[in-house]
């Protein structure tokens, strides 16, 4: 119990350093550039200190009730030998991890909200579980086969792109965005522990070169299905979006509206979406492997933090992260100054950038396993300024109103461009870090300043132009890392 009180402890803390440079911006832009306290102050304040114990609890369970079980699946399938059920097991494990994805449960709630239901965020989170779960899979086969990975994904982003082309105007932000939040923190963990585990353990696998590229993977099906979703399901009939603004306002929550039935009743349905991960779990355990499960106490403890964490996130951004980014779009906008939109925007992404957990694992990953020695700090800030600056310009073409279509294809070309020049070794690498760059907290509060600045900005559309700033987000970090790539194999000539 104690070891179990002190993760807790260090996961509080760990999640308070997250959420510090985002709060140190919105209090300094609050402070000293709209020189105001936001509506709803305290709720705000309190959404935000769920927000750090859901998170806590979250990981803590993560950490107790799931990574160990993922880990040991894992190496029992690679002794089994069995291609099929490791196969089986990777479409599952893909799937379960994004369904209870607390990042992609945000995004669906916000796209359902706008849309007023035109859009189903059950529909959309199952969409972008099967295509993680279905590319998990596959992954796992590339890895046994030895597959190149640079083939693949480059080959994946010319599909996305031809896709793109006969997309809804409306639904591409939406599907570059569900590609980014696909791979967050319930995720990430789980997929690069499995491709690291499958090339430290395969012969002939570089860990840097064949470990690696799994997230990145998982960022591209979604943005596939989403657009095939959008092209044969939804059409371009979206033409609610005044009648969708105003039940948005209208839901904007307080404390005053939760009771005591109402957390019961939101925990239920909380624990209904990991009972994908937990029948993953029980269903290989015991079915197919047939052994009893290991620490079994510990394991009930960890869903329970799970749950608990899982359910405190949702309520916090409700209270908090959405309330304060639509606060933060509608002051921008009524001061009119370019300039505060701008900087608001690149230090929001390069600021949670910098404190990223999820990011900082995967450099040391990389740097523990490669056969090259990676400059970790370097480039961490590589990437917080690509995020930065792809922040900055998903908000400079909504103040705009640019073709989404035309920049993201134009940057997805330029990553794909500079695949040919850029080492092998860095491909998956640099592939897999515009996946992790988008923190369970900065995707809310991201999203929610999206789309309230397109809502405040006259002639814009608030689905086809809020959304797009996590997608933005992160193919630059990808164009900076590789960039660097290019330049550091020079210099070392």
């Amino acid at each position: 119990m104690y070891e179990i009180v002190k993760q807790l402890r260090d996961a509080l803390k760990e999640s308070v350093y997250n959420i510090l440079p985002i709060l140190l911006i919105i209090a300094g832009f609050q402070l000293l550039v709209f020189q105001s306290v936001p509506d709803e102050f305290f709720s705000i304040a309190f959404g935000f200190a769920i927000v750090i114990v859901g998170v806590a609890f979250f990981l803590v369970g993560l950490e107790l009730g799931v990574f160990p079980l993922g880990n040991s699946l894992s190496n029992e399938f690679l002794e089994k030998r069995s291609m099929l059920l490791f196969t089986l097991f990777g479409f599952a494990i893909g799937f379960s991890a994004s369904i209870a994805e607390p990042a992609i449960i945000a995004v669906a709630m916000q796209a359902q909200e706008i849309t007023a239901g035109a859009i189903d965020a059950l529909t959309l989170r199952l969409l972008i579980a099967t295509s993680v779960g279905a590319i998990t899979a596959f992954g796992v086969l590339r890895a046994l086969f030895g597959w190149s990975v640079s083939k693949i994904i480059i080959g994946g982003y010319i599909l996305v792109l031809a896709i793109t082309a006969m997309t809804p105007p409306q639904i591409i932000g939406l599907a570059y965005d569900s590609g980014g939040v696909a791979t967050n923190v319930a995720t990430v963990p789980l997929i690069v522990a499995i491709g690291i585990g499958m090339a430290s353990s395969l012969s002939g696998r570089s860990v840097l070169k064949d470990g690696f590229g799994f997230v990145a993977f998982a960022a591209i099906t979604p943005m596939i299905s989403i657009q095939l979703y959008g092209i044969f399901a939804l059409g371009d009939d979206f033409g609610m979006g005044e009648m969708a603004l105003e039940a948005n306002v209208e839901k904007v929550k307080t404390i005053a509206d939760y009771t005591f039935m109402s957390v019961l009743a939101g925990i239920f349905e909380t624990f209904t979406n990991i009972v994908p991960i937990l029948v993953t779990i029980f269903v290989f355990q015991y079915l197919v492997l047939r052994k009893h499960l290991p620490n079994l106490g510990r394991v009930i403890v960890g869903f329970i933090f799970l749950v608990i964490g899982l359910y405190g996130f949702i309520i916090g951004i409700k209270l908090g992260l959405f309330p304060i980014g639509e606060s933060i779009a509608s002051n921008l906008v009524e001061m009119n100054s370019h300039f505060f939109i701008y900087l608001f925007a690149f230090l929001i992404g390069f600021g949670t950038t910098m404190a990223e957990p999820a990011l900082v694992a995967v450099i040391k990953q990389a740097d523990r396993y490669s056969e090259l020695s990676l400059n970790i700090t370097l480039i961490r800030i590589l990437v917080a300024l690509g995020v930065g600056c792809g922040i900055l310009l998903g908000t400079y073409k909504i103040v705009h109103g640019l073709d989404i279509w035309v920049l993201i294809t134009s940057l997805y070309a330029l990553v794909v461009l500079l695949t040919f020049f850029s080492p092998k070794e860095m491909h998956a690498f640099a592939f897999d870090l515009g996946g992790v760059t988008t923190s369970e907290i900065t995707v809310p509060l991201v999203t929610a300043f999206g789309i309230y600045l397109a809502t405040n900005i006259p002639g814009r559309d608030i689905l086809m132009d809020g959304f797009g700033l996590i997608a933005f987000a992160s193919v630059f970090p990808m164009i900076t890392v590789l960039s660097y790539s290019i330049v550091a194999k020079r210099f070392t000539k």
